[in-house]
């Protein structure tokens, strides 16, 4: 595989069924080099009027001209949006913004109170992390992770009447009609469904209204410990306030009466609605409104050790109905284990389908606590009861009948929405929105598609038992802009065929070709689809679109405008390739469990449009596009998502040996990356630094450096070097450095340049970027290039290089001696095994009884970890920005360890003091399962993890810890193969690491830094070469 390859891949990840600019991209037009800034238009495709676009425009940017600070404009209290001073057009939009659910409870009191004010008085809560939400106030608004569920009161005759327009959503808590403006704040109509938007419950009443005290862009959170009010700064513009102290982030929401601290002794009756999931675990299909059910606790469930039956209570063998929600049962489980809690309850209704979730209500009717439980213990029980009347309230925000794929489709459009919405244009949001208006069966069968390969699917194919009415769900979804079809001959195109060709069969294949005049004796169904869509191209089967549509039927897959947007959702959710909506599935069946952080979000990845102007880099999407249709997009998320599809492009084209696509990605992103070149030094002093990885160029330079391996394969060594200079002078601060540098020195060698490549070497050397294995290559080419007469002085790093290895030879009786193949031998037992084991059988036995573990840098990357893991996952912001992390953002770059430095230096300290077994097996007893960046729960045993760090000792391990820290990306590969131990009695024992060589076999690069450095950190270490055992004569 090509250097850089294997990262690229895991860059594009899932790969996309539609490029909206690939044509354009790989044609020959020369405008994407131009640096001019010509209209920009989105990525969706969808079809509009022109006229419409004109209108919307002009509307807009006459909305704009207008200075906010006029008195013909005012704000709303609710949703920050200007609005004319006009009585109608204020109470219509008041009544959208209410009716779509405001975390405020706003009476018409408080309303004529705030009169409109200048200032924007949107009240911000957060909730604690621990209670399901991420610690971002936005994340947890979005997926109704809130301390409350909105109320909106409206009294008097504040919105009695129902202009036209707007519809009647249902009943204030007085009667009046509750309404919602049928257009958003842009004129666009939303179609927002009323059942979601409607989401009162018995429970809002207990909660009052928030009383506002001061209307100058602040709100009270809470009070200090000395009585001070501690306020919040009010998110403007749905954007988080840089400002934000993150203490706040984690305060409770004090409006919250429904979840108040319960007397121990008055949980007894108390209800809570809840439902019955997994009923598929159930033989129990048919079920009574009103039948009485009970709670066991399921201790031994492989997936789940907090899983809570939900049994028929009337049935004398006590079937099992299902589970309780795993999110209820994560708290509700410690208590009924601790406290022997017992609950009763009864079915409130039966669904239409018996695998669907069925609403309960269950009553505590038991509560054990001892009468000597001290304070703090019943505190504790206080606070997990909250928790559970937490997660109660929390599951009402979603339908019953929601699926759960469904309900983790929802959360990944509205966190999106919430958190990034300067990134989406009106129509993509509105578009985006109206999913949620969408019927449950047309919202299933969409996320069922969309994870499926496609892109194109046979109507007639399609049938999945949650969704009732597949035909229609299809309509609904095409009227809506999700699907697409055909129908007839007529909208089968030419460039559709050969996909469509995949959904047949090889029999319906095979019998296509027999029809042809030259037929085929093919047999693998990509070769008959290659016979049959020949002929077609030749003449010879002029009928093969009739007899696709024949068999085929209607045919329908995703719309290029749907899948763009949910592929660019998906992309800011995660902020990786590698997941995607799999990443919910996981979760909820128990196979992954990601580690509790806070999510403490202060700056954005993707700035707002206005911090980007001076950066921006606009291109059109078509050639031919009418320019008064044309409408912007923020320039950076465009810049990546096209710097995305490049990289996919030169993947593709990689594998399918297209060499002059692969020689157009390379030029495409060599002129993007040398465009960026200012915009990148620049950014770097407004945003993190470990937010670059986000931007373009970064994308493009991975292109750029695949592109330097692919023409380094061609031995065109002289393109290679002009793009390794480009990014050598565009990229002054990137750990990547090295590697670049490396390449230069040894493609100028190749060019027959013997002096410059020894220059390139010893600049690197200066270089603080070059670091690790990099480092040590440019010392020893510096050294061997260096001699006289080029150079007479020795380099003061020579006696570092010099320095000798202790080696020991061992001899095999090898399998297979082919030269490209991993060696094989017979072992001490007689059985095959690797180079690896047969050095283990060597140090076991003669080599001095030692014990061991093949590892590499696993057992290492793991006992870091263990040891660090309160570190890597403790407060800071910006490093976390969703639930589905293995680690920091910043555990691979330089920031790490400043940033944290007094924390690291003091569990260095105490691992250097001898507590690292200590610390070791407190954190496998706590996060024992838990997913983390490098540590394999499975491969490595807790006795093996305590034989390493008893015997390697405190000193050896703090250097290690230390040196992981600082730089993981750069030490994080290269250990060597074999950890050994053994003990000179209970406590006390030594440890020894090898790098094991076959008969062909050297060092490498980054095996030699490890090695030198492990000498200087103290460890006992040696290269283990096994030699070919000579034939007895």
């Amino acid at each position: 595989m090509l250097r850089g390859r294997e990262s690229l891949i895991r860059l594009v990840g899932k790969r996309r069924r539609f490029l909206p600019n690939r044509k354009f991209l790989l044609s020959d037009s020369t405008s994407i080099f131009s640096h001019s800034h010509p209209p920009q238009t989105p990525l969706s495709v969808g079809k509009r009027d022109e006229n419409e676009d004109v209108i919307i425009m002009s509307m807009e940017s006459e909305q704009k001209s207008k200075s906010p600070q006029s008195s013909d404009w005012v704000t709303c209290p609710v949703c920050s949006s200007k609005l004319a001073a006009q009585d109608h057009i204020i109470n219509s939009h008041l009544d959208a913004c209410l009716t779509r659910g405001t975390k405020r409870k706003l009476t018409q009191r408080t309303l004529f109170q705030l009169n409109f004010c200048s200032q924007p008085m949107v009240c911000s809560r957060s909730s604690d992390v621990k209670k399901l939400g991420t610690g971002n106030v936005q994340e947890d608004a979005a997926v109704g992770f809130d301390n409350s569920t909105a109320v909106d009161e409206i009294e008097g005759n504040l919105g009695t009447l129902v202009p036209m327009g707007e519809a009647v959503l249902g009943t204030s808590m007085d009667g009046s009609p509750m309404k919602q403006k049928l257009i958003d704040d842009d004129g666009i109509n939303s179609r927002v469904d009323s059942s979601l938007l409607n989401l009162r419950s018995e429970v809002t009443k207990c909660i009052e209204a928030v009383t506002v005290d001061d209307i100058s862009g602040e709100t009270a959170l809470g009070t200090s410990a000395g009585g001070s009010t501690m306020k919040q700064k009010l998110i403007d513009d749905d954007r988080i306030n840089g400002q934000v102290d993150p203490s706040l982030l984690n305060l409770r929401s004090e409006v919250m009466k429904s979840i108040e601290a319960v007397p121990v002794g008055d949980i007894s009756g108390v209800f809570l609605e809840t439902f019955i999931v997994g009923r598929r675990f159930s033989v129990e299909k048919e079920l009574n409104l009103g039948a009485n059910i009970c709670l066991l606790r399921e201790t031994d469930n492989a997936k789940d050790p907090n899983a809570i039956q939900v049994l028929l209570a009337d049935s004398r063998c006590c079937k099992v109905l299902g589970y309780l929600p795993r999110e209820l049962a994560q708290y509700l489980s410690p208590l009924i284990d601790k406290h022997s809690l017992t609950f009763k309850g009864c079915i409130t209704s039966v669904p239409k389908h018996y695998l669907d979730v069925v609403p309960i209500q269950i009553e505590c009717c038991e509560v054990m606590l001892q009468s000597n439980k001290d304070h703090t213990e019943i505190e504790d029980f206080t606070c997990s009861w909250k928790d559970v009347l937490h997660v109660a309230e929390s599951a009402k925000n979603y339908p019953p009948s929601m699926t759960k794929y469904q309900q983790n489709f929802w959360v990944l459009i509205q966190e999106v929405l919430k958190s990034n919405p300067h990134l989406f244009t009106n129509d993509e949001k509105m578009f985006l929105e109206s999913f949620i208006s969408l019927s449950d069966d047309s919202q299933r069968l969409f996320v069922r598609l969309y994870t499926r390969k496609g892109p194109w699917f046979r109507m007639s194919n399609i049938s999945y038992p949650e969704v009732a009415d597949s035909q229609q769900a299809i309509k609904d979804l095409s009227a809506m802009g999700y699907m697409c079809s055909f129908k007839g001959v007529d909208e089968l195109q030419e460039n559709y065929m050969e996909k469509i060709l995949n959904l047949l069969t090889v029999s319906e294949l095979r019998e296509i070709a027999s029809m042809s005049k030259n037929g085929t004796r093919a047999t693998r169904k990509q070769d008959l689809i290659a016979s049959v869509f020949s002929s077609y191209e030749d003449g010879v089967c002029p009928f093969l679109p009739i007899a696709i549509l024949d068999r085929t039927g209607i045919c329908i897959k995703i719309s290029s405008k749907a899948e763009s947007l949910i592929w660019r959702t998906e992309r800011l959710f995660f902020l990786n390739g590698e997941q995607d909506l799999s990443a919910f599935l996981l979760v909820d069946l128990g196979i992954i469990k990601y580690p509790a952080y806070h999510c403490i979000i202060s700056e954005q990845i993707f700035s707002a449009r206005s911090d980007l102007i001076a950066y921006e880099e606009v291109l059109y999407f078509y050639e031919n596009l009418p320019l008064k249709s044309c409408c912007f997009l923020p320039s950076l998320t465009l810049h990546v998502l096209q710097a995305i599809e490049v990289a996919q492009m030169m993947d593709e084209s990689l594998d399918e040996n297209k060499s002059e696509s692969v020689l157009r990605c390379i030029k495409i992103a060599e002129s993007r990356m040398s465009h960026t070149k200012a915009s990148h030094s620049t950014a770097s002093e407004l945003v993190t630094a470990f937010f670059s990885c986000f931007s373009a160029s970064w994308v493009y330079s991975k292109v750029v450096f695949l592109g330097v391996s692919f023409l380094e394969r061609e031995r065109r060594y002289k393109d290679a070097i002009n793009l390794l200079k480009r990014l050598l002078f565009i990229f002054t601060c990137d750990g990547r450095r090295g590697n670049w540098t490396l390449r230069l020195s040894i493609d100028l060698e190749h060019m027959g340049c013997p002096n410059e490549s020894l220059l390139v070497a010893e600049d690197g050397l200066l270089d603080p970027w070059v670091r690790a294995g990099s480092r040590m290559a440019l010392q020893r080419r510096a050294l061997r290039l260096g001699k006289p007469p080029r150079r007479w002085k020795v380099p003061s790093f020579s006696l570092f290089i010099k320095r000798k290895i202790r080696e020991v030879h061992i001899q095999g009786r090898p399998l297979n001696c082919e030269a490209g193949i991993k060696s094989r031998f017979y072992g001490e037992d007689g059985a095959q095994c690797g180079v690896e084991q047969l050095a283990l059988q060597y140090y076991a036995g003669e080599g001095g009884g030692w014990q061991g573990v093949h590892t590499e840098s696993g057992i290492w990357l793991t006992i870091f970890a263990l040891l660090m893991w309160d570190i890597i996952f403790s407060d800071f912001p910006n490093v976390f920005r969703n639930r589905f992390q293995t680690a920091p953002l910043d555990l691979e770059t330089d920031n790490f360890y400043p940033a944290r430095k007094n924390l690291i230096e003091s569990q260095l300290q105490k691992i250097y003091d001898g507590m690292a077994e200590m610390i070791l097996i407190t954190s496998w007893e706590l996060y024992s399962g838990t997913a983390c960046r490098g540590v394999n729960w499975d491969r490595h045993s807790l006795p093996e993890l305590r034989a390493a760090v008893t015997c390697v000792g405190g000193p050896c391990l703090a250097s290690l810890c230390r040196h992981l820290a600082q730089d993981y990306r750069s030490w994080s590969s290269g250990m060597p193969d074999l950890l050994l131990w053994r003990f000179h009695g209970e406590y006390k024992g030594e440890a020894k690491l090898v790098e094991v060589k076959g008969p062909r076999d050297c060092l490498s690069e980054q095996q030699r830094a490890w090695l030198l450095l492990l000498m200087d950190c103290g460890f006992n270490t040696e290269v283990c070469k096994v030699n070919i055992m000579p034939l007895s004569t």
